[in-house]
């Protein structure tokens, strides 16, 4: 008997989810076939070169998905969020992971095994289009990196970085916005392909500009405009 509190249907980020148009029969079986799983920060929910055994679906926290390249240097090419789905890449290519996942902070993630999923994503074309989409999506921020990192320079690059986490995880305070979501400078310094004491340097000069303020770890968004002009970007 699953416990109504545990039903998909229930889930706080179905809406957000490749699941949200099922009914109540499909979200009943997607239910019965979750393994619900709590990581806390720092924990590893599947290494790069692993071979993949299922789908995860993030209910709540944030996730970090890294690659370590030739050189041996580790880049952050993601960061899920509730409603998110991760490793279903390397599920249907049939290859082995080629990034790490690993908990930015406490999250909550649900498990779905591989025969669960292939089966289902024949059953119901929805979720099959929202898979396919996602992946569309994911290899355009792919693509949108890749430019980004041989055309501009470390400011624009950090304008960028913030207009994104702003879009993704920017909650109104008043005339800023808050980024609920805290990354270290290393981090950061990962995500835009620098080094750190770089990113400190221009993240110093963005806050004299009256581009954001810093209170303890938490960033606001002071002047997107700005930060939109600086990253020479159509927002």
């Amino acid at each position: 008997m699953i416990a109504k509190k545990d039903h998909c249907k229930d889930c706080e980020s179905l809406g957000e989810g490749i699941f949200c148009e099922l009914d109540d029969f499909g979200l009943d079986g997607v239910t019965e076939h979750k393994v619900s799983n709590t990581f806390k920060k720092g924990q590893t929910l599947f290494m790069q070169g692993n071979p993949p055994f299922g789908m995860y679906c993030v209910k709540r926290g944030i996730i970090k998905i890294t690659q370590i390249g030739s050189d041996g240097k580790e880049s952050i090419v993601r960061l899920a969020k509730a409603g998110d789905v991760i490793g279903h890449r390397s599920l249907f290519s049939e290859q082995s992971y080629k990034a790490t996942a690993t908990a930015l902070e406490e999250a909550h993630v649900c498990f779905y095994d591989k025969k669960f999923v292939q089966k289902l994503v024949k059953q119901e074309p929805s979720v099959a289009y929202n898979i396919i989409s996602n992946l569309g999506k994911e290899l355009g921020a792919a693509e949108s990196r890749l430019t980004s990192f041989s055309q501009k320079n470390v400011r624009e690059r950090l304008a960028e970085l913030l207009l994104v986490l702003k879009q993704g995880y920017g909650v109104q305070d008043g005339s800023r916005y808050k980024l609920n979501i805290k990354l270290t400078r290393e981090e950061m310094a990962s995500i835009i392909g620098t080094a750190s004491e770089t990113l400190i340097r221009f993240f110093t000069e963005f806050k004299a500009e009256g581009l954001i303020e810093q209170e303890g770890k938490t960033i606001f968004i002071i002047d997107e405009d700005k930060l939109m002009d600086f990253a020479n970007i159509p927002y």
